[in-house]
C-alpha cells in the first residue's frame, strides 16, 4: 500500500504566470494546467517519494496578492490541492 505524503505550497499569479512554491523549488507556468504538471513532474522526479505515489500538494493563495478589503470573504477561493497518483 502506498504512503501518502502531505505537501504545502504557496500559489500567486504575477499578472502574467502562475506562480508556485515553497521551501524547495519555485515553478512558474501560463496556466493552472500547466503548473499542475510542472508541480507533478517535480515531486515524481524526487528520489525520496518516486515510489511513493500518492502525493497531496496543498497550494495556498498568496492572501497579498488579493486587495485588502476582499481578503475576509474571497481568499479561499484561490486554494487548491493537487493529487498526484
Amino acid at each position: 500500500m502506498s504512503e501518502l505524503i502531505q505537501e504545502n505550497m504557496t500559489i500567486t499569479h504575477d499578472g502574467r504566470d502562475w506562480i508556485a512554491w515553497n521551501d524547495q523549488f519555485r515553478v512558474a507556468a501560463p496556466s493552472l494546467e500547466k503548473l499542475d504538471e510542472a508541480v507533478r513532474q517535480w515531486y515524481m522526479a524526487r528520489d525520496d517519494i518516486a515510489k511513493t505515489k500518492k502525493i497531496e500538494v496543498f497550494m495556498a493563495f498568496d492572501n497579498s496578492a488579493i486587495p485588502h478589503w476582499i481578503r475576509p470573504f474571497a481568499n479561499h477561493y484561490f486554494n487548491r490541492i493537487l493529487k498526484i497518483n
